[in-house]
């Protein structure tokens, strides 16, 4: 194991961020401009899917004026979220190999 620390409290794009960092996959841990580019989309996607669940779910209560999300948007985030944890999860299984 990687030996980082969290708490209970911390949010996903913190998560993120910490584990990224271990995976190498932190876009400032890179010198080439196109996987700075990519690595920092993929910081942006888990913090647009954390923004998506703090403001859209039933975690938290509704504003006065909630959003409505069509299926469309749902399937854009459960497949984002599975690509994440799927290239999050691969990694980490290449480089423990």
């Amino acid at each position: 194991m990687t030996g980082k620390t969290y708490r209970d409290k911390d949010e996903l794009p913190r998560l993120y961020r910490t584990a990224a960092e271990c995976l190498n996959l932190a876009p400032d841990q890179h010198t080439e401009d196109i996987f700075k580019r990519i690595l920092g989309g993929c910081q942006t996607v888990v913090e647009g899917l954390g923004s998506i669940r703090n403001r859209l779910s039933d975690a938290h209560g509704k504003g006065r004026k909630p959003a409505r999300p069509s299926a469309r948007h749902a399937a854009l985030a459960v497949n984002l979220a599975g690509a994440m944890a799927t290239f999050l999860v691969q990694t980490w299984n290449e480089r423990n190999a």
